[in-house]
């Protein structure tokens, strides 16, 4: 049996520190208004070694709200562990979207929603759905997902389509 001899100072309030400091940089889509409108993911991606090329779009939860009818019940496509997805038309390019709105009280943090929106502005691959935008706005986290009209993976994958 060994033992480990630890000494030093404790690592768990500079670890919280720097998670606080991450969840911090997630901007709210009032944000880009304000004096510095640069702070935003594409910022925290040059930041951790990224190419700082992301496309993804920042929404107001205004033009989501509209897009989606006020998220109405006959524009809900699903409902997950994260929260609902809505079908939506943006106004701006006439485009059809799936919205997801995270539930405010749900697992899903401002960390996993960073993590989520740079992870899926960066990679790009046939099977998997692009990611048009997102929303920050004050507690309010929206994702914004090109619509796929075939149905679910799992209605696919379950063979109901």
């Amino acid at each position: 049996m060994g033992w480990l001899i630890c000494s030093g100072k404790s690592k768990k309030k500079a670890k919280k520190k720097q998670n606080k400091k991450f969840e911090d940089q997630i901007p709210s889509s009032s944000d880009r208004f304000k004096v510095n409108p640069s702070l935003d993911v594409k910022k925290e991606a040059s930041k951790d070694g990224g190419s700082g090329h992301i496309a993804a779009h920042i929404f107001t939860f205004r033009e989501l709200a509209a897009a989606t009818k006020n998220f109405r019940a006959d524009c809900l496509l699903g409902e997950g562990g994260f929260g609902r997805v809505y079908k939506g038309r943006l106004e701006s390019t006439n485009q059809v979207v799936a919205i997801k709105q995270l539930d405010r009280n749900g697992l899903q943090g401002n960390r996993e929603f960073l993590v989520e929106v740079l992870m899926l502005s960066l990679l790009h691959h046939p099977n998997l759905v692009n990611l048009i935008g997102y929303c920050a706005d004050g507690d309010q986290r929206l994702l914004v997902y090109e619509y796929m009209p075939l149905g679910s993976l799992e209605d696919h994958l379950l063979g109901m389509c």
